[in-house]
């Protein structure tokens, strides 16, 4: 994975793609909370770091808010764990990781960039992201339940 460094500052805020910074235990209780990282344990969330483009957002010291792309960095890339702690939210943080991570150097020039959301289409809308394609292509393996 390519460790082209980024940091921005807004106001007292700071986001880094700097993945030595990342606190995982405020990442994981971040994800624990969602609906959709509650089986997350502390070897997944670890490998997924080191093998994604991640983003972080701190206020002083403090990890508020946590995203990554599961990318190739030639064709594809997958937009996950895009989450902000419940304290920090209508900050517009999440905005702001979405634009930092689709101008990331690394993920210029991909052919597409996916993900899945059950509740912030608005959001991702606003990137350029749709749900309206003219046939599906998708297809998926899910592994069975543990």
């Amino acid at each position: 994975m390519n460790d082209r460094l980024v940091e921005r500052r807004r106001g007292d805020l700071l986001l880094s793609t700097d993945r030595a910074r990342i606190d995982q235990r405020a990442v994981l209780a971040m994800l624990h909370d969602s609906h959709w990282g509650a089986e997350v344990t502390v070897d997944i969330l670890a490998r997924s770091i080191a093998n994604s483009l991640c983003v972080g957002v701190y206020d002083g010291s403090r990890q508020v808010a946590f995203a990554r792309a599961v990318t190739d960095l030639s064709t594809f890339a997958y937009l996950t764990d895009v989450i902000v702690a419940d304290d920090s939210r209508g900050r517009g943080i999440g905005s702001w990781m979405v634009e930092e991570i689709l101008a990331h150097p690394d993920l210029q020039g991909l052919r597409r960039i996916a993900l899945l959301t059950r509740d912030a289409q608005a959001l991702y809308e606003r990137f350029g992201f749709s749900t309206r394609m003219a046939t599906s292509t998708y297809m998926e393996r899910r592994a069975p339940p543990s």
